[in-house]
């Protein structure tokens, strides 16, 4: 192999080797600490677009993952853009806010879900309570011990 031929390979391997721009051109080290966390990526819709109109061009074997090597991506992003983008247009392709939605901060929202639980609640005790009555209806006859007549008051149904 002849010398030229080396050092051109070697700049290929750099540049795939470090996927961001600003690590090929600096000379200072890599910060050895790992983070507690990494970062999680996310693309711009423009950004995905790009990327998979360029595997769409590739024409030679092994040429998508020369691109998805040189992006550092995976061909499941591919995958998933595609699958995004045939759902919708460039609105399915931006990245989406992950996990719980926030609650919504209208305060007659939150009244209404509060009133709701509290109905729940209501509606458990009338249930347990219904059924402790006809427990002791049935221990009554069971029993022999005569109940009171409903009172005629009007209220009672």
């Amino acid at each position: 192999m002849p010398v030229a031929d080396a050092s051109s390979v070697a700049e290929v391997e750099m540049r795939l080797a470090s996927p961001t721009e600003e690590r090929v051109g600096s000379a200072e080290a890599p910060d050895p600490e790992v983070t507690a966390r990494a970062a999680r990526r996310r693309f711009s819709a423009a950004y995905k677009l790009r990327m998979l109109r360029a595997a769409d061009a590739c024409a030679g074997a092994g040429e998508v993952g020369t691109v998805l090597r040189r992006a550092g991506l995976y061909s499941s992003h591919l995958t998933t853009w595609r699958r995004q983008g045939d759902a919708g247009s460039l609105a399915a392709l931006a990245p989406k806010k992950r996990g719980r939605p926030a609650a919504s901060s209208a305060p007659l929202a939150r009244r209404i879900a509060e009133l709701e639980r509290d109905n729940a609640a209501l509606t458990r005790r009338l249930h347990q309570a219904e059924t402790i009555i006809d427990v002791q209806k049935k221990l009554c006859t069971l029993l022999g011990i005569p109940l009171p007549p409903p009172a005629s008051d009007g209220s009672a149904s």
